[in-house]
């Protein structure tokens, strides 16, 4: 059975790597993301580098692409390994960038996977300042999961100062990433 699902993961990438319907893209990205949820296909999922290709569509043009390979790289970043692979493939700044997305589900995979990608060596980079002052801002929206998910980074994942210091900036300037719309 094993190796039935490696097989089985490895065409839905073929498929995914083939096709030219961006509906048929959407659903196999859908249903890698999905396998990406059991730590059973995590090894599968490095060996058929999944990794790469949710970090490349990162910046793709759709955003339901772009929200499947969020939310896949959510569900993979538990995994230390993942995390790693994800950190020293410099995927904290296309994760950053989903932030500004309209989307509410692909802002709350990105917040959650920039929760899980902290470690002491990148905390540096995934609660800079832009990452402060929009968890100040989502923690404004009318959105309660939204905005109790930006509470929690805020309370869990930054130190007063850093608060204290967005805060101070954003009472200075109106530029920042937009809420996503309900």
């Amino acid at each position: 059975m094993e190796l039935g699902r490696l097989e089985y993961l490895q065409a839905l990438v073929t498929e995914f790597q083939v096709t030219d319907s961006p509906e048929a893209k959407e659903q196999v990205l859908a249903n890698l993301a999905n396998f990406a949820y059991d730590p059973k296909n995590y090894e599968y999922l490095r060996q058929l580098q999944v990794l790469d290709l949710f970090l490349d569509t990162l910046t793709e043009d759709s955003e339901a692409l772009v929200e499947f390979a969020i939310g896949g790289l959510c569900n993979l970043c538990l995994d230390k390994t993942n995390k790693d692979y994800i950190l020293e493939a410099n995927g904290v700044e296309p994760v950053i960038n989903c932030l500004s997305s309209s989307n509410e589900e692909t802002v709350m995979s990105a917040v959650t996977t920039l929760m899980y990608l902290t470690t002491p060596q990148s905390r540096q980079q995934t609660t800079a300042l832009p990452v402060v002052e929009c968890m100040l801002r989502f923690s404004l929206s009318a959105s309660r999961r939204l905005s109790n998910l930006a509470r929690v980074f805020l309370e869990d994942y930054c130190t007063p100062l850093q608060v204290e210091e967005a805060r101070n900036l954003s009472k200075h300037t109106a530029v920042g990433i937009p809420l996503p719309k309900d």
